[in-house]
């Protein structure tokens, strides 16, 4: 017996209100490095809507029957009241169902068997969908650690734990379980699909991928998305890992909110949805009023209405901001490894050729940090020739997923560029 329980967020922002029409303009919640620009105020997020332990809390659960296949014998999704016994944390389910830690497991000796259950369900899902072919894009993230004043002072791979997994899979579970009974029931709603990727990039990757030795098989230009979970297992530990990893992301499409149901691509799933974190993403907040409105049976043929123009505004919007946040995103971390890379100049690392241009090569760390080696920094006579760099008669060459060693000689702020150049052995 699986429960999903979600806090009711859609009970304290109503419709229409200041609140909700603010929480629309944002769209999401954006996770920079040192901060979080919230949805919503902290007073909800870390208040009423807050699961503390030893309190009740309005939720909207989804609760399954699950058998030992992984398949979803029933389930029932409800309006409810429910009291945590316990807020854990990943570190801590990790020293439990992991590392066995004696101190831990005596801490929480009573919940014990049930976090043992909870792997074991976590791991049939997993396995489960990973058997219909969904992907898991798991490749290898950062984490910037700052100091008192936001200075980063070390970048390190982020640890993704059987914790976290636990989490996502049960998360996964429930988003799609809402998805397809909310799609036979025919009403209004809100989906997360997508969609095949494009046949041209997708033979660019089989090309490019086939000079690793890695070969994707293609039908009439189109791909199963069990051929790039495959590519993504036979890659892990390669020199080119990191490199094919980002290539393979590239090559796929994004994911978007839709009010058409064209079924996730990467999941490889018909029905999919986001339900599961309405204080931070507005489609959760959507999709929890047509539940709620549903299940106490004032689906309305004024009600459909509304609703189908509300997750149409939705919808577009949200994909809007979800890309902004990115972005947002993306360029916040930039610039922390940026200045992460000022205290390492003068410094030399192991790196992996992650691009290869006719200007010079990408290069990126174990930190994920990511520099740039003009041509002219390469030393004697090289030309490009195909995603590569060849020195004379072919002697040397530098191709994409080679290691090299590099010095870190400076960084450009202002284009947050860092500047690498080949470490003279």
């Amino acid at each position: 017996e699986l429960g999903v329980h979600i806090a009711d967020v859609s009970h304290y922002v109503t419709e229409h209100s200041p609140l909700d029409k603010e929480a629309l303009d944002r769209g999401t919640s954006v996770y920079l490095v040192d901060r979080v620009i919230p949805m919503l105020p902290f007073a909800l997020s870390n208040g009423i809507c807050s699961l503390n332990a030893g309190v009740d809390r309005l939720a909207l659960s989804c609760m399954m029957t699950i058998d030992k296949k992984g398949q979803v014998k029933s389930h029932r999704i409800a309006e409810t009241v429910i009291r945590v016994n316990e807020r854990m944390s990943y570190t801590d389910v990790n020293d439990i169902v992991t590392n066995h830690k004696k101190e831990t497991c005596e801490r929480y000796e009573k919940l014990v068997p049930m976090f043992e259950s909870m792997k074991e369900l976590a791991l049939i899902l997993r396995k489960k969908r990973k058997k219909k072919g969904s992907i898991d894009f798991d490749f290898p993230e950062c984490k910037i650690k700052l100091d008192d004043k936001g200075h980063p002072v070390a970048i390190e791979p982020y640890d993704r734990n059987i914790a976290t997994k636990i989490i996502e899979e049960f998360m996964l579970a429930a988003n799609q379980v809402v998805a397809e009974e909310y799609f036979w029931m025919d009403i209004p709603f809100l989906y997360r699909t997508h969609e095949y990727p494009d046949a041209e990039k997708i033979q660019d990757l089989a090309r490019m991928t086939a000079g690793f030795g890695h070969h994707i098989k293609l039908s009439q230009g189109e791909i199963h998305p069990w051929e790039i979970q495959k590519l993504i297992e036979e890659i892990e530990g390669t020199k080119e890992e990191a490199f094919l990893s980002r290539l393979t992301l590239r090559a796929m499409k994004r994911a978007q909110y839709t009010t058409v149901n064209t079924g996730h691509f990467g999941l490889a799933t018909q029905y999919y949805c986001h339900f599961t974190s309405p204080i931070r993403r507005y489609p959760d907040l959507t999709i929890h009023r047509i539940l709620k409105t549903a299940i106490v049976g004032k689906m309305t043929e004024k009600a459909l209405r509304a609703y189908a123009d509300m997750a149409e505004d939705c919808a577009r919007q949200s994909s809007i901001r979800e890309k902004v946040a990115d972005e947002a995103e993306r360029k916040a971390d930039d610039v922390k490894k940026c200045q992460y890379a000022e205290t390492i100049v003068g410094q030399s690392f192991e790196a992996v050729v992650s691009g290869v241009t006719e200007s010079g090569i990408f290069c990126e760390l174990h930190s994920t940090v990511e520099g740039f080696v003009s041509v002219d920094k390469l030393g004697g006579y090289f030309r490009y020739d195909r995603q590569r760099f060849c020195l004379y008669n072919d002697a040397v060459t530098i191709s994409l997923g080679d290691k090299i060693r590099v010095t870190v000689v400076g960084v450009n702020m202002a284009a947050t560029r860092i500047e690498m150049s080949p470490t003279e052995e």
